[in-house]
């Protein structure tokens, strides 16, 4: 495989390669080049993880590092499998700022909200000169902390833009792994704040309306995200009932093709469905409480659904990179579907890269089966 050159034709760096490549870090640095100020590594749950984000800090010595694991990844050829997607922020366009959280089991919100704003006006203080900022997210998909971390960044925050998407371990659910600087942690998560010259879209969609079936949550642990009772009855059989199915023959691809909506704020938001636990309740990718109205959500054509809204939100500027936190429920809905190809074409002519999740968070929200991100406008040609 030969080694490309630098992407001279793109403000932001964006490169792929196989995880299992023993010079993988030396294809990605010949590709992304040595003057950057921001790295993010989206790498394929099966890799090597450690030695590899190791390697990476060791590589790209000088530069924040940002890494975590995958349920997938899109490289520039749209959905795949097994590879290292890496994002370069070239310090020519971009400064950052990046904030560990390491336990997110044990967190002072009040104190993190002002470390944030403490970070905020630092990088304002020093880039000033870049007008357009947001920040980006990644946490431990298995925290069940991401409702109260966003609370408490979001608040330091203030009017920037914010979004993230909650590392995955493919679909065995069990050990996403986050990393900064060559250094591997669990039950974590890493805030990136970012500055720039480059126009920058900050957005999330999905495909789903809401139906007319209805039905109340009656009994839940919502530490945990379990709902044990639906309308007064064992969660798993009566989702099945409204559904018509077979509750003992529930599966991801069930939950992918019918998730629920909750309407907060005016708006409808997914809350899909993870798994049916030995006792017949249901586990939820985010947060759910006793009370909550629950709507069977109808879903649009996925494919026609995105090509539109990345029209839409690419429209009359220069396009150059939208970086995309995508559930893994649309991944798997989409294989269900057979639209993998046509949605890796759309993803392709968007010039999208990124990795699906186990959760996407935009604003104070963390929500299911969307696809969050940024879009990243070349700034010799940005719109107003």
């Amino acid at each position: 495989m030969a080694i490309p050159e630098v992407a001279e034709q793109t403000t932001v760096r964006r490169a792929a390669v196989p995880a299992q490549r023993p010079d993988c870090m030396d294809i990605l640095a010949a590709q992304l080049g040595s003057d950057l100020a921001q790295l993010f590594l989206f790498v394929d749950a099966d890799a090597d993880f450690d030695q590899l984000v190791a390697t990476a800090g060791a590589r790209f010595e000088g530069v924040e590092v940002v890494a975590c694991t995958t349920a997938g990844e899109i490289t520039e050829d749209g959905y795949s499998e097994g590879n290292i997607v890496a994002v370069g922020l070239p310090r020519q366009h971009f400064q950052t700022s990046t904030l560990l959280v390491p336990d997110l089991k044990d967190f002072d919100a009040t104190d993190l909200t002002d470390e944030v704003v403490r970070q905020r006006l630092a990088l304002e203080g020093r880039a000033g000169d870049l007008p357009n900022a947001f920040a980006f997210l990644v946490i431990d998909g298995m925290s069940l902390r991401e409702d109260q971390l966003m609370g408490a960044i979001s608040s330091g925050l203030a009017a920037m833009p914010v979004f993230g998407g909650s590392a995955g371990d493919g679909v065995r659910f069990e050990q996403p792994k986050v990393a900064l600087n060559g250094v591997v942690h669990r039950n974590a998560a890493v805030i990136t704040q970012v500055r720039t010259d480059c126009e920058v879209k900050v957005f999330s969609l999905d495909h789903f309306q809401p139906g007319d079936a209805r039905m109340v949550v009656t009994g839940a642990e919502p530490a945990r995200r379990i709902v044990c009772e639906i309308n007064g009855r064992p969660a798993a059989r009566e989702y099945a009932r409204i559904l018509g199915k077979n509750p003992d023959y529930l599966s991801p691809f069930t939950f992918a093709a019918h998730p629920l909506v909750v309407r907060v704020g005016g708006q409808h938001h997914v809350r899909a469905i993870q798994r049916v636990t030995e006792d017949g309740a249901l586990v939820f990718y985010s947060a759910i409480g006793e009370g909550i109205v629950l709507t069977l959500a109808k879903a649009e054509n996925m494919a026609d659904h995105l090509d539109a809204e990345l029209d839409r939100l690419t429209a009359g500027g220069s396009l150059d990179t939208v970086l995309a936190c995508d559930c893994v429920l649309r991944r798997i809905e989409a294989t269900q579907h057979q639209q993998v190809g046509r949605l890796s074409q759309i993803l392709r002519k968007h010039n999208v890269v990124g990795f699906n999740t186990y959760g996407e968070q935009v604003g104070a929200t963390h929500v299911n089966q969307t696809m969050t991100g940024v879009a990243f406008f070349h700034p010799q040609d940005t719109t107003e």
